[in-house]
C-alpha cells in the first residue's frame, strides 16, 4: 500500500504541484445476498484492502485536470462542458462533479490523479472506489459538510444518471461506509444497517477471477428484475401490502405457486431464500460460526446456478474445484453473473493447496490462469495524510 501511495503522490506532484489531499477509497466484497438490493432485500458485503488511492487538489478556477496511473491517460474538462468521454473512465469522476453541481453544492474545478489495485472489471466495484473517492475528497476540500449517506446517494446517482449503469446502492455505500474487520448487513429499502463482526485471522477471503468479463449481464439483469416484479405482482392480489420479495415468506410462494410461470416462481423463490440465508448467516457470524456461514454461501451458489440461472460454466468450475479443497468452507458465484468473479472463505492454512489446485482444475477446462486475490476487510473510504 505504501508503494501505491506513493506512486500516486509522485505522479500527481509531477503534473499538478505539491500537498495533494491523499484518499484511499477500498473496492468492496459481497459474502451473501445476491441479487437481493434490487428486490429490497438484504446484503452482507465489505470493504476490502485493495484501494483505488486518489491525490487530490482544489482549483482557483473551474478547470478539472485527470490523470489514471492505471491507464497511463489524462483527460481534461471544465465544471461547465462535463461530457461522456470515449475512454469510460473519465466518466465515473465527472458524474461526481455532475452531481454536486445539480444539488447545488459550491465546488471548483479539481486536479486529479488515481491509481489502485482493486482488479479492474473483476466483480470488485472498482467503479465505486472511484466515485466514492472523488465525493469524499469533495466533501472535505470545499467544507461541504456532508454525511456519508448524503455522499452515498450521489455516488450512486452519479452512475445511474451520467455513467448510464443502473446499479443498486450496496457497493457505494460499503464503500463509504466500511469498517476493519466488520461486514454490514444492509437494508436495501430502508438503508438502516448493522455491523457484524469479521475479525478471523485463521480464514480469508478469497477472490478468484475467471477473466470472463460479463457481457449478458445487463439485458439478464433486466429480464430478473421483470420477473420478481412479475412475480410480486401475482401475489398482490392475495397480500395487497406486499411491496416486493422482500415482503414474501416461501409459504406464500408455494400456496400459489400453480399460477406462477415454472421460471418466474424458481426466480422468486431463489430471492426469498437468499434473505433469509442472509439474516442466518449474520447469526453464524455473532455465534462464530463459520463452518455453518460457508455452507450458506454454498447454497446461495446453488441458487444462483439453478434458480436464478445467472452463474456460467466457469464460475461453477471455480466452485467446484474451490470445494473440493479441505478447509475451504464456502465458495458462490459474487455479483450480476455470466462472468467476474467467485469469492470463497479458506483456512488459512489451505490457501497455497485452494491456489494450485483452482488454478490447475481451471486452467485444464479453460487454458486460462485465473486472477486469484486474497483480500481482508478494511476501513471504508479515508485521508490518509491528515
Amino acid at each position: 500500500m505504501e508503494q501505491l501511495i506513493e506512486r500516486v503522490k509522485k505522479s500527481f506532484e509531477k503534473r499538478f504541484g505539491p500537498n495533494p489531499l491523499l484518499i484511499a477509497s477500498p473496492g468492496r466484497i459481497n459474502l451473501i445476498g445476491e441479487h437481493t438490493d434490487y428486490n429490497e432485500g438484504f446484503v452482507l458485503p465489505g470493504a476490502t484492502d485493495r484501494i483505488i488511492v486518489m491525490a487530490v487538489a482544489p482549483r482557483s478556477d473551474r478547470r478539472c485536470l485527470f490523470y489514471s496511473l492505471d491507464f497511463d491517460q489524462e483527460f481534461e474538462t471544465d465544471l461547465d462542458h462535463l461530457h461522456n468521454s470515449a475512454e469510460r473512465w473519465p466518466d465515473y469522476l465527472q458524474g461526481v462533479l455532475d452531481q454536486f453541481l445539480k444539488a447545488g453544492y459550491r465546488i471548483q474545478g479539481v486536479e486529479i490523479a488515481f491509481g489502485g489495485n482493486v482488479p479492474i472489471g473483476g466483480g470488485m466495484s472498482s467503479s465505486a472506489a472511484v466515485e466514492g473517492g472523488v465525493a469524499f475528497a469533495l466533501n472535505h476540500l470545499f467544507h461541504l459538510n456532508l454525511d456519508l449517506l448524503t455522499l452515498t446517494k450521489l455516488t450512486q446517482k452519479a452512475e445511474n444518471e451520467f455513467v448510464g449503469v443502473k446499479c443498486g446502492i450496496m457497493d457505494m455505500f460499503t464503500n463509504l461506509h466500511g469498517r476493519p474487520k466488520k461486514v454490514l448487513k444492509i437494508d436495501c429499502r430502508s438503508l438502516e444497517f448493522e455491523y457484524y463482526p469479521f475479525e478471523w485471522e485463521d480464514v480469508l477471503v478469497v477472490i478468484s477471477d475467471t477473466l470472463v468479463r460479463r457481457e449478458l449481464a445487463s439485458s439478464e439483469y433486466n429480464v430478473r428484475r421483470r420477473q420478481c416484479e412479475e412475480g410480486v405482482a401475482i401475489l398482490r392480489n392475495y397480500y395487497p401490502l406486499i411491496k416486493s420479495l422482500r415482503d414474501v415468506s416461501l409459504n406464500m410462494l408455494r400456496e400459489h405457486q400453480k399460477e406462477f410461470d415454472p421460471v418466474v416462481w424458481k426466480r422468486c423463490a431463489y430471492v426469498v431464500k437468499e434473505n433469509e440465508r442472509v439474516n442466518l448467516a449474520c447469526q453464524d457470524l455473532l455465534r462464530n460460526d463459520l463452518v455453518s456461514f460457508g455452507k450458506r454461501m454454498s447454497e446461495s451458489h446453488l441458487g444462483l446456478r439453478d434458480e436464478y440461472e445467472v452463474s456460467s460454466p466457469e464460475l461453477n468450475w471455480l466452485v467446484e474445484s474451490a470445494s473440493s479443497v479441505p478447509g475451504v468452507l464456502g465458495s458462490r458465484m459474487m455479483g450480476a453473473g455470466f462472468g467476474g468473479c467467485t469469492i470463497s472463505l479458506v483456512k488459512a492454512q489451505a490457501v497455497e493447496a485452494f491456489k494450485e489446485k483452482v488454478s490447475a482444475d481451471y486452467r485444464k477446462k479453460t487454458g486460462k490462469n485465473p486472477a486469484i486475490h486474497l483480500v481482508r476487510i478494511e476501513a471504508g473510504t479515508r485521508i490518509i495524510n491528515g
